[in-house]
């Protein structure tokens, strides 16, 4: 559904007189405060943050749409509210029961945040009214993702042959593998046949990814430009940069907390299934990374390979099989929801990354999906099939996402 009519913005008259500071938008706010938590304090990998955004946003938008009538399809369903309950109270109650309940040792510090965001909310029934709006929503969602299988004991499997991934120097490190066995939060079937598969190793198709990706790809590359390696690890970076994106499109858009509270929820929730569903899909092909496919081309059996024992990539590969892209699946799904909520791909947008002490813009989400994808081959941590194919799969569950969460219900 297009918001349009919420980021239209009228110019005041000339005699108008300056117009009052906006307040700070508790949703804006509060998932600030859900980054802190999730990633500067608990460092959580990408395989769990996006559970956590989940939850956290799911729970605000479940409480502000009760507060405004259910105006939306609840995600886990509606709290009994009046309508003069206040949204700052129900905000910042939602999002402190679900983090308390994710990181009970940062409880000090989120009570503090808690504590911050109450005292500028009146004294009254509908502070308290908010408050309790928001902590049955956070209940809620904190019940529904009880034994959802957060920390299991999965394990990768590590082969020996060609093609079947290992750990990968220089860390030769094992991580992740429970992200494939999460409970959904809508989607039914993560296990469904998204993509394809990664190409034979005998293909006309896999030479092409390996020796593309060798060339470019490598630490020591002579082809890469200084753009392209700027940018791979812009979007490498763990402090995610689509986090300040969707941040900065609801205060540009100008959206009120409920059409924040949406986005964010629709954004963070399809982002957390297509990430189980990509490693659901890891886990079946579970193909090797391309510094161990190069390193190793003389196992291949393909003779348009070429072994470089000593290549290696620009960025550290992560611990994990490497079909499909986990970050392409995660983007693909992100921007395409974005631009199904505004009804359009055209957006400008930017980000700064610490990692890459850049900032980069873009004036569409197609466009930026288009960077992440060949960004994950300029860095040598993907092939060319496998963040396409990430693209992909990430497109599909937001295609079925958004035709089913938080629809208009009149």
């Amino acid at each position: 559904m297009a918001v349009a009519a919420a980021v239209a913005v009228t110019s005041a008259p000339a005699s108008a007189s300056p117009a009052a500071p906006r307040a700070a938008n508790p949703v804006v706010t509060w998932d600030l405060n859900t980054q802190t938590a999730v990633y500067d304090v608990a460092r959580q990998q990408p395989w769990v943050q996006s559970r956590s955004f989940a939850m956290v946003n799911g729970a605000v938008f479940d409480a502000l749409n009760a507060i405004a009538g259910t105006p939306y399809q609840p995600y886990l369903g509606a709290p009994a509210a009046s309508g003069r309950e206040s949204t700052d109270a129900a905000v910042a109650a939602a999002a402190f029961g679900v983090l308390v309940s994710l990181f009970p040792e940062q409880e000090q510090r989120l009570r503090e945040q808690y504590d911050q965001s109450l005292a500028a909310v009146p004294d009254g029934a509908a502070e308290r009214g908010g408050v309790r709006v928001g902590s049955q929503a956070a209940s809620r969602m904190i019940a529904a993702r009880r034994d959802d299988g957060v920390g299991g004991g999965q394990t990768w499997v590590i082969g020996t042959e060609p093609g079947q991934w290992r750990p990968t120097p220089p860390t030769f490190a094992s991580e992740g593998a429970s992200g494939a066995h999460l409970k959904p939060f809508l989607v039914p079937w993560v296990s469904h046949p998204y993509t394809s598969g990664p190409p034979a190793l005998a293909s006309d198709e896999y030479a092409r990814d390996v020796n593309e990706i060798q060339q470019v790809g490598s630490l020591a590359s002579t082809v890469r430009t200084a753009d392209q390696t700027e940018a791979a690890i812009w979007w490498h970076d763990r402090r995610i940069v689509e986090w300040y994106i969707k941040r900065q499109l609801a205060e540009t858009g100008r959206l009120n907390p409920l059409q924040t509270a949406r986005m964010f929820a629709m954004v963070d929730v399809i982002a957390a299934d297509t990430g189980i569903a990509c490693f659901a899909a890891k886990a079946q092909w579970s193909f090797w990374r391309p510094v161990t496919a190069i390193r190793e081309a003389g196992t291949d059996g393909n003779p348009a390979t070429q072994p470089d024992p000593e290549w290696t990539p620009l960025l550290v590969t992560p611990p994990f099989p490497d079909y499909p892209s986990g970050h392409s699946c995660a983007t693909g799904a992100r921007m395409s929801t974005l631009a199904a909520f505004f009804g359009r791909d055209t957006m400008t947008f930017s980000a700064y990354s610490a990692d890459a002490d850049a900032t980069r813009t873009f004036t569409s989400f197609s466009q930026a999906l288009t960077e992440l994808v060949q960004a994950r081959i300029w860095g040598g941590i993907h092939y060319r099939d496998a963040s396409e194919d990430g693209a992909t799969l990430g497109k599909a569950v937001a295609r079925y996402g958004v035709a089913r969460f938080a629809r208009p219900r009149r």
